[in-house]
């Protein structure tokens, strides 16, 4: 087929700015990868594809506007999501409007409530999102010797901390595991040290913390300089994903388990992601992002292969056409086979718990191998077992802190 001069122009925002920058920065560094990989290829129906990208400066408000510029001043062919629940949730309606064919990037339970039949969510967390981010931290606690039976909740007081809590608590039921305290803390908290106390104080076994960057660091500092031992600790924390956190925390990471979507493991390496990430690796110091690129890239190289396999088999831009196909398709994608199910999320869950093992000093090359991250959940992703993060040690619920000052771990 020949190429015309004409693009095939796909349009979205982005919070390139704001708290999620890093995040959003990976990602947008992953499209412009896909974008010259596949115009390197002869493009889209014989034309070339160009990206067309506004930042929403992370302010939901913005959102919807900036979608109308794009549909009716800009007159992009295809749209699809930016980043994230925040971005995504607040530009459905619109979408639905319009009727157009919309692939998110990111979204916990964005089209819960809305049931948007041309949604589709580049997310593994499944048809029950809500669960299925925190159901594998809950089963791990179940299955340990001896087995935890308490547990204690720690969330931002934030949007995007209500849809992973309210999984938590279906989970901890479901495995058996009373809830014994729950607390909120405000974005912003700069001292965690009377928050932890008062976890302590529960003699949980299990701590579930659902925190965001800039938290995610400070409660790991806290929590490894404090005497409380719990038997299983992380869970739904946004941070530990991103190199920089690694490697500024380094050793204090060890013990801790987290969700993660891709993994450096033997059992993750899916056609194509080992060259996505190679090229990502030796762009991303210049682009001034994430240096490894494991939790936005694949995913983010992922949703436009989503878009450009249904392109490519409608054979046109109708949305109509595009959103059938999705529905009953199976992808191959970076991120392994992709189908779609309920609400357009992963017809199966595929979320990993890894717990960081062995980490030694603070250098970035220890996490981009399989080294210092160990997936230790769902069974068929496995690359090692679960070690207790503190080996004999049981919950202490008083003495937490001597004359007001952190005690230094042992860890």
């Amino acid at each position: 087929m020949a190429v015309t001069s004409v693009p095939i122009r796909i349009g979205y925002c982005m919070s390139l700015t704001g708290p999620v920058a890093g995040n959003t920065g990976s990602a947008r560094l992953a499209h412009d990868i896909w974008c010259e990989d596949i115009n390197g290829r002869g493009g889209l129906l014989g034309r070339p594809v160009e990206l067309v990208y506004y930042d929403d400066h992370a302010d939901a408000a913005r959102v919807p506007g900036l979608y109308r510029r794009l549909l009716d001043q800009d007159k992009v062919d295809l749209v699809v999501g930016g980043y994230g629940t925040n971005t995504v949730l607040p530009a459905l309606p619109l979408i639905a409007q319009r009727q157009r064919f919309f692939v998110g990037l990111m979204a916990l339970g964005a089209n819960n409530e809305l049931g948007y039949p041309n949604y589709f969510a580049m997310i593994p967390t499944g048809p029950d999102p809500n669960a299925a981010l925190t159901e594998g931290f809950f089963a791990l606690a179940a299955e340990q010797q001896p087995r935890s039976t308490t547990a204690a909740l720690l969330s931002a007081d934030a949007e995007f901390s209500r849809n992973p809590v309210l999984g938590a608590k279906a989970n901890a039921a479901k495995y058996g595991i009373e809830i014994v305290h729950e607390a909120t803390y405000p974005l912003g908290t700069e001292d965690f040290g009377p928050v932890v106390d008062a976890v302590a104080d529960s003699g949980c076994d299990v701590l579930f913390l659902c925190s965001y960057l800039d938290d995610s660091v400070a409660l790991v500092r806290t929590i490894s300089a404090h005497r409380f031992r719990p038997r299983l600790v992380g869970g739904a924390m946004i941070g530990p994903q991103n190199t920089a956190v690694r490697t500024a925390l380094g050793p204090l990471l060890n013990g801790f388990v987290n969700y993660e979507y891709w993994a450096p493991v033997p059992t993750m390496m899916f056609p194509g992601v080992r060259e996505l990430l190679a090229t990502y690796q030796s762009r991303a110091a210049a682009a001034g992002v994430d240096l490894l690129g494991h939790y936005m890239a694949p995913l983010a190289y992922a949703q436009l292969q989503v878009v450009a396999q249904a392109v490519e088999a409608t054979g046109g831009l109708e949305d109509a056409s595009l959103s059938e196909y999705a529905r009953s398709a199976t992808f191959p994608t970076v991120m392994g086979d992709v189908e779609f199910g309920v609400n357009g999320e992963w017809r199966r869950p595929r979320v990993l718990q890894v717990q960081f093992q062995g980490v030694s000093g603070h250098d970035v090359d220890q996490f981009r191998s399989a080294g210092g991250q160990v997936v230790v959940s769902p069974p068929s992703f496995v690359s090692g077992e679960l070690i207790s993060p503190y080996a004999n040690a049981r919950p202490q619920s008083s003495g937490t802190r001597n004359g007001g000052s952190h005690a230094v771990s042992d860890r």
